[in-house]
This record gives C-alpha cells, structure tokens and sequence, in this order.
C-alpha cells in the first residue's frame, strides 16, 4: 500500500522544504515498490505557485484536497509571517490534519501548524533564527531550538531548511525499517543521521545587551579578554559590586549567569579560531580561555552536540588557491 504525502506550500516557500523531502519519499518508493509513497504538492487556490527563489512550482489546489491524507507536511519559507493570518489557509491544514495519520513541518512551517493550534502542549523545533519568536507567540508550544527534528506522538517539526531531508528520512526509517532509509540516504549522498544539532550551524551567542554602561563594558572585557581570571570575584571586583549583588544584576539584564555568559564567550571564540586557524585543539583551548583539550571537549558537546574535531572538518574555511 502506497502512502499518501501531501506537502503544504504558499507564495514565496522555500523551494528546499518541498523538494528535499519530496525526493527522500521518491526515493524511498523506488526502493519499496508498491508499497512506497504518493508526493502531491497542494497551495491555497492551487496552479503556479511562486517559490521564495522564484522557481514557480505547480500546485493542485488545497482546498479541493480530499480523501484520507498519510503525512500532512507543511513547508515553511521567508513568507510565513504573511500567511499566518491567512484563515483559509489554516481551515485546510486543521481539515486535513484530523484525517492524517501523521503532521509534520519543515523551518518555520512550524509557526502555521501552530497557528492551527496543532502544536498546543508539544515539544517541537523550528529554525535557529525563529525559535524564540515561536516560543513567544505561542505560550502554549515548548519550542527546543537545538534538535534537526522533534516527534511528538502524531506531530513532527523539524529545523531549517535541509532538515527536512533529516525529518523525511526518520519517517522513512518509522515506515520502512533503518534498512531501506540507509539506502535511501546513501542514493542521495547525504547522512541517514546527522550529528549534532543545528546549533552547531547557528551564529555565535549573544546575550541581551545590559542596560547599565559598567555592565556593557564589563561584557566587552569578557569577550575580549577570554585567558583572564573571569571568576564571579573577579568580575564583580571589576565591576565594583558585591559578589552577590553582580550575580543577580548580571543574571537580571543579559539572560545568562555570570558564569553560563563566560563559558558561552569561550566556547564561541573556540569555535571560531577551529573555523579559521588550524591551531591544535590544545592551543585553541588555551587561547579561548577554556584550559585543556578536555575541557574543550566537554564544553562543545554540552552546547552543540558534537566534538572540536567534528565542528572544524565541516565548518573549517580552507584557504583557495591563488590563480
């Protein structure tokens, strides 16, 4: 038995979110014949629909789509936020959702899925760049900002853009057994599980910046200066506080502990010299004020989910050759 697809998108989608996992469930049904997928792809009024990138897609029309639907997966792209109003719209995704076996969403289709109040009271992810602005308009919608993709019983998101290629092969893989979907992702030269998360592709932390100059400039210092001593003594003498008193206004004005802000500031100028320079791990521990290799260890895997050496062999900027 063929499984029923239908992939949600809009004007201005991003192109990425429907043709990758459209191409993990192709593939996935040359290697499961006659009991593979059926992809259609469906847009409010249907015809030719404009993708963020200007490839135009043909699309049937969503609100004839009728008919028992397997995975509803919802795309997402730099329009969102103008369809998220679109009541016609979110009427077809919740019709739709409460025939399907299964929802998903790609990037920000999240924040639809969530407009349709399908992610009420679930754990879901969405890209690095609109994590906070889900979790802020939706109170009632735990938003992790780190995992490629979430499953929460029937309902699946997923993070940006090409990890709806991760969220098509683990459905793959729930439908069809790890077998097939490591075939499926060997067919299209990419990783049936990719390590880490995709914070390890987001841009370095940044706190909110303090309202108080002292504590501004007591930022910049950190930063600037990763080998000092920037123990909560240290800072708070600096700052000419008491120690307890720093702690609660530092806390209160950047969102982060003294010592969460040092070690984040430490870990991002680690990753940065592992992209740019190819000192050994141990002198890029030194220099990022972190000490030892080990410890430059532990600190990657406990905010990214992946080792030093990993995050420079993907991430590292080779130098081009000259003409």
């Amino acid at each position: 038995m063929q499984r029923r697809v239908l992939i949600v998108v809009f004007p201005g989608f991003q192109l990425l979110d429907m043709a990758g996992p459209a191409d993990v469930f192709g593939t996935a049904s040359l290697f499961a014949p006659g009991g593979g997928y059926v992809v259609e792809v469906a847009a409010p009024g249907g015809g030719a629909v404009p993708a963020g990138n200007g490839v135009t897609v043909m699309a049937g029309a969503l609100g004839d789509v009728a008919g028992p639907v397997d995975t509803l997966l919802v795309a997402g792209g730099l329009s969102v936020p103008g369809h998220v109003e679109d009541r016609e719209l979110i009427g077809d995704i919740v019709r739709l959702a409460a025939g399907a076996r299964r929802v998903a969403s790609v990037c920000n289709g999240a924040f639809l899925l969530a407009e349709a109040g399908l992610l009420d009271h679930r754990r879901v992810t969405t890209h690095w760049l609109s994590a906070s602005e889900l979790g802020s308009r939706y109170a009632a919608v735990e938003v992790d900002p780190d995992p490629l993709y979430i499953e929460d019983g029937d309902v699946w998101t997923s993070a940006g853009v090409l990890s709806g290629v991760d969220l098509a092969l683990a459905l793959v893989a729930r439908d069809h057994g790890h077998a097939l979907a490591g075939d499926v992702a060997r067919g299209l030269v990419v990783y049936l599980h990719r390590p880490g998360g995709q914070s390890q592709f987001s841009t370095p932390m940044r706190a909110m910046t303090p309202r108080s100059e002292p504590l501004r400039e007591l930022q910049a210092y950190i930063d600037a200066n990763p080998g000092a001593d920037l123990s909560v003594p240290a800072l708070a003498a600096r700052a000419g506080m008491s120690e307890r008193h720093f702690s609660r206004v530092f806390t209160e004005q950047t969102g982060l502990s003294p010592g969460r802000y040092v070690e984040r500031s430490r870990a991002d100028i680690a990753r940065r010299l592992l992209e740019v320079t190819g000192l050994p791990l141990a002198a890029v521990a030194r220099q990022a004020g972190l000490g030892t290799q080990e410890t430059l260890y532990r600190v990657f895997r406990r905010h990214w989910r992946i080792s030093p050496g990993d995050h420079r062999r993907r991430f590292h900027a080779q130098e081009r050759p000259g003409p």
